[in-house]
């Protein structure tokens, strides 16, 4: 039986979002499937993975193939890496020591990669907040203005041929 890690669609229409199952590669994307092993929601940014790192290890030792999509999320996860070293250790390249340091680090690059794109998208997205807030107080100053000078047209004009108290205005020749 031929075992694969893939995505199972779930969410509604323009709002998905994926389980990560493991399933026989027969089963329809949306059917049957072994285990579920998390998560996937590709519209936050960036894209929130949630799995269960363990379980994914062991199916991968085990000989499921991930799909593209699944393989490229175990890598950065760190997934793939560890099996890759996990390999290395068992042929004997390396001891086991040195692949959980080489993992260790690897994790805390990748960790600290995703943590700059989370602050630079935060302070992206505070500055196009400020500007938007001094382009709508520009817009309103301008308007405020307008309505200011609207205003004072009219009380500097010359008084016109406005009748005095004691005075009775001529009816206008009728044409």
């Amino acid at each position: 039986m031929a075992v694969k890690i893939r995505l199972a669609r779930r969410g509604r229409s323009k709002l998905a979002l994926f389980d990560v199952v493991v399933a026989d590669a027969r089963a329809p994307r949306d059917g049957r499937f072994i285990e579920k092993i998390g998560t996937y929601n590709p519209l936050t940014n960036p894209a929130t993975i949630d799995l269960n790192d363990e379980k994914a290890f062991t199916w991968l030792m085990n000989g499921a193939q991930p799909t593209d999509t699944v393989k490229a999320m175990l890598s950065s996860r760190g997934i793939m890496m560890k099996k890759h070293l996990q390999v290395g250790v068992i042929k004997g390249a390396i001891t086991q020591d040195q692949a959980d340091s080489k993992l260790a680090d690897w994790l805390k690059q990748k960790e600290s990669k995703i943590q700059a794109k989370r602050d630079r998208l935060a302070s992206a997205k505070q500055s196009n907040a400020k500007a938007r807030k001094e382009a709508e107080s520009k817009v309103k100053e301008a308007r405020a203005e307008a309505i200011r000078k609207k205003a004072e047209v009219p009380a500097s004009a010359p008084a016109e041929a406005t009748p005095a108290e004691g005075e009775v205005q001529a009816p206008e020749a009728q044409a």
